[in-house]
């Protein structure tokens, strides 16, 4: 009787783990897009309001030319939004300030301390690849030549990716201002995108390098890359 109670109990216990193991998956892999892209719709009516704003004026030619200090983000607010043809037209993420565990539930996240869009330096982001919208998802399917477009209030700046590699989690290396050569005063402007590999694993990191090819004014129209063909 003891072995039937025993089997009939595990048998409960095994059950009860199952539906707690799918209702996690189903929180992880649905539940964290739909927060996200709520997340996202926010962020966008955000930075539309914020970039709406008249421009800061640029100082008269008599005065002298200092280069301005980068903007000042709050981390989790938006930085600029990314575009990748590649991936298709629709795909048009926030980038966050910041890259802690909140940041990176809202958007990929500039990593600070590293470039801003369109600076000498590495701009770098960072992105998950499986939750929360998983807007790098797709990272790996980006191929030597492809467009990365980074808009900011005014401007529009065109990356090319230059390459890409799977690295260990360790390798911070290549958030360098010269990605990998530390301490080399970088003299172009630089994107390096990073997230999990394998999908479903954090074992490793796949990198994308790109290098600044293209700045074009917003008044002026979108820029070739994403021309409408």
């Amino acid at each position: 009787m003891w072995v039937g109670r025993l089997g009939r109990g595990l048998s409960e216990l095994l059950m009860t783990a199952g539906v707690l193991v799918v209702l996690f998956l189903v929180y992880q892999l649905w539940v964290t897009d739909l927060f996200a892209a709520r997340t996202q719709d926010r962020l966008h009516h955000e930075l539309e309001q914020s970039w709406s704003r008249p421009a800061p004026r640029v100082p008269a030619p008599s005065a002298p030319r200092v280069a301005p200090p980068p903007p000042v983000v709050p981390l989790g607010d938006g930085v600029a939004i990314l575009r990748v043809p590649r991936l298709g037209r629709d795909y048009a993420p926030v980038v966050v300030q910041g890259v802690s565990a909140a940041d990176l539930r809202r958007g990929p996240g500039h990593i600070p301390g590293t470039a801003m869009p369109g600076q000498i330096g590495n701009f770098v982001v960072s992105g998950h690849r499986t939750t929360y919208g998983k807007p790098f998802n797709r990272l790996d399917e980006l191929k030597p030549g492809d467009a990365i477009v980074v808009e900011v209030q005014d401007r529009y700046y065109t990356y090319r990716v230059s390459g890409s590699e799977v690295v260990t989690p360790n390798r911070v290396d290549v958030t360098y201002p010269v990605p990998k050569h530390a301490g080399e005063v970088p003299a172009k402007s630089l994107i390096t995108l990073t997230t999990c590999h394998p999908e479903y694993s954090a074992s490793h990191r796949l990198i994308v390098y790109g290098e600044l090819v293209d700045t074009t004014a917003k008044s002026a129209g979108p820029p070739p890359a994403l021309a409408v063909g």
